[in-house]
């Protein structure tokens, strides 16, 4: 039993050293780990380039179009390509609005700038709407200056020759007759205005303005009726999937209606709704 104690002590020693190899030490080829086996795959050829002037595959052919302020354009885009980058490519053509106004709209749905034209599906001859933004003016065309037409030297007037200056001269009004101390009494408005010329001018001011005179219309009254606006609204929101398109449509109908209506009462409307326009208006 004791030289049993004694060798499993030595063994437990022995197995706590580290074991130190020759440097020619090879591992027996039993102990070796197997390699993994490579399997050969047949790779197809990659696709011949495309053909000078002919466009790549993978190239939409897709139109744009926004009916206020009028702008049609059809453009070749990549599925690759980001919606700030088409926006960007957009406001590149002519008579298009900027980047930063447009809203795309593809099938009613709105495009986001961080996404690709290909995680929306567009397929070539699909047209893309563009809604302008509330706020946006298009900018006036550039009108080239008219060149001057040289002047008739034979009408020309000698540089020495003084210029006669020229004013215009307002038209006085004066009052006829004027009054005299006997008539300190007497309401000066039965003192007829006379201009120059010898026309009489009417001065009573206690008619009331031709245009205060006429009674409201039916159609003011109910286009400045806030309940007219919130059933409008409503009914637009219905027929809009989408909020913004909604509010775009009730701006444009407001604005084209604002002619007929005054400040206090675009107010009153808005206020009802709970549309706010900008800066407020």
């Amino acid at each position: 039993m004791t030289e049993l104690a004694f060798v499993k002590n030595l063994v437990g020693v022995l197995a706590a050293q580290p074991a130190v190899f020759a440097s020619d030490f090879q591992q027996p080829p039993e102990q070796q780990l197997k390699r993994v086996p490579v399997l050969q795959i047949s790779v197809p050829p990659p696709p011949p380039p495309a053909a000078p002037g002919q466009p790549a595959l993978s190239v939409l052919s897709v139109s744009f179009k926004s009916s206020k302020p009028p702008f049609a354009a059809t453009l070749d885009i990549s599925p690759a390509d980001s919606i700030a980058s088409i926006k960007a490519h957009i406001a590149a053509q002519p008579d298009a609005p900027p980047a930063e106004a447009q809203r795309l709209l593809l099938r009613g749905k709105a495009l986001s700038d961080t996404k690709l034209a290909k995680d929306y599906d567009i397929r070539p001859g699909d047209t893309v709407n563009i809604m302008v933004k509330p706020g946006f003016a298009p900018a006036p065309p550039l009108v080239a200056p008219k060149p001057t037409q040289p002047a008739d030297s034979s009408l020309a007037l000698p540089t020495d020759a003084p210029r006669k200056r020229s004013h215009g001269r307002i038209p006085s009004v004066v009052l006829s007759p004027s009054p005299s101390p006997s008539t300190d009494d007497k309401d000066l408005r039965d003192i007829p205005l006379v201009d120059e010329n010898g026309v009489t001018i009417s001065a009573d001011l206690d008619q009331p303005a031709e245009h205060g005179a006429q009674p409201q219309s039916t159609y003011h009254a109910t286009v400045a009726s806030p309940e007219y606006w919130d059933r409008l609204f409503s009914f637009m929101m219905s027929q809009f999937p989408v909020r913004s398109d909604a509010l775009q449509a009730f701006e444009d109908y407001l604005n084209a209606s604002k002619g007929a209506l005054s400040a206090s009462e675009i107010a009153r409307i808005r206020d009802h709704v709970g549309v706010i326009g900008m800066a407020g208006t």
